[in-house]
């Protein structure tokens, strides 16, 4: 952390300029930057300001209440695509850390708050679980948790409210090792007894189409709940996908079983949905629903994505390649899809084993060629 001739020095990757002020005392200040040309500018500007007899204007960190600090990140972020969930973080957040000044946080606080998700557990951080039930949150929730933590205080020090010392205590809290993934699926027969169990009463009927629908494109849930019928073509047999997690239109081909699905449902003329109430508004909050649906068909596990991992899995087990899979799913990489490979083992083993029948006749027939070569030979 020396220093040098021209008064500039790091800490870590962020630059740092001391110069002597007006009153003859060396001054040392972040430079907020991680270039030097940019910390260079402002050590310039900082020695002509004292060299004409002013005081250089130096930007002071506020340093407020972190629930102030998010307020100004909900009004930036409302509009974020993002912002439905990360809402219900920034509320636990609150909750935990709401009176504290940004110079409170220490690199303790902040473990000892990771400790205590996993241990003593937090009053619901997702839209899934009921709010107010306490339960104790696996890695990847804290880790989400953690994430929107640290992008309040990077925006935080982008806005001048904090310093990046503070910003750095903040960094240096680790993330969680994830191991959530599940792949969890139906059977066909659990497929058809499900899909039954949404006519036993009347308030469960609506979600029939909805999880055909999900068993029939792997699409996830908003992705299902916000179609509309403008982007639905049966003339074509293809929908297309446009509020999609990553951001990218994705077309979706219908099945016959599909087809005939949506063929089924009574268009409200007043909504634009494909899936909406008698007023015309798109459900959204399906999980009770599903939940006692799930309960009749003995599958009481299942979330409302193991549809998506059901629909994938299956593929798999009929032999359609990775490849595929992964476009249908709408996968940026073959990552993510290659979860479901291992299902695809029985059908590698058979078609080994079919190999290894065509080389087996494939030699016999050639000895049989060679043995009549030699009895021509003789002859």
């Amino acid at each position: 952390m020396a220093g040098n001739n021209k008064g500039i020095y790091r800490r870590g990757k962020i630059y740092w300029i001391c110069y002597a002020g007006l009153d003859g005392k060396i001054h040392r200040e972040s430079a907020r930057t991680t270039k030097s040309r940019e910390a260079e500018a402002i050590l310039t500007s900082r020695r002509n300001a004292v060299l004409e007899g002013k005081e250089p204007a130096i930007k002071k960190i506020s340093n407020p209440y972190f629930y102030e600090v998010v307020e100004k990140y909900r009004e930036i972020f409302a509009l974020q695509k993002s912002y439905r969930f990360k809402k219900y973080l920034l509320n636990q957040l609150v909750n935990e850390f709401g009176n504290l000044k940004l110079t409170d946080f220490t690199v303790d606080l902040v473990e000892r708050f990771v400790a205590k998700m996993q241990t003593e557990g937090l009053k619901s951080a997702s839209p899934r679980v009921v709010f107010g039930k306490k339960k104790t949150l696996k890695p990847a929730s804290v880790n989400r948790l953690l994430a929107a933590l640290r992008h309040v205080f990077t925006k935080a020090y982008d806005w001048d409210m904090c310093s990046d010392e503070t910003l750095k205590r903040i960094r240096k809290v680790k993330l969680l090792k994830e191991n959530n993934q599940r792949t969890e699926f139906l059977s066909i027969d659990q497929c058809n007894d499900l899909l039954n169990a949404c006519h036993s009463t009347k308030d469960t009927r609506y979600l029939k189409p909805i999880i055909s629908f999900a068993l029939n494109t792997g699409c996830r849930k908003e992705e299902i709940l916000g179609l509309k019928w403008e982007d639905v073509d049966m003339v074509h047999s293809i929908i297309t996908l446009r509020n999609t997690k990553n951001g990218e239109t994705r077309m979706v081909p219908i099945n016959s079983a599909l087809l005939a699905s949506l063929e089924g449902i009574v268009r409200n003329i007043s909504s634009p949905y494909v899936f909406c109430d008698v007023d015309g508004k798109r459900y959204g909050d399906i999980r009770k629903t599903f939940n006692k649906v799930c309960n009749r068909a003995g599958v009481e596990w299942l979330r409302f994505h193991d549809l998506r991992h059901t629909f994938a899995s299956h593929l798999v087990m009929s032999g359609v390649d990775i490849n595929t899979v992964s476009k249908l799913l709408g996968h940026k990489s073959l990552t993510m899809t290659l979860r479901y490979s291992h299902l695809a083992q029985n059908h590698l083993d058979n078609a080994v084993e079919n190999l290894a029948k065509r080389f087996k006749n494939g030699t016999a027939q050639l000895l049989h060629n060679q043995n009549e070569k030699r009895v021509y030979a003789v002859a």
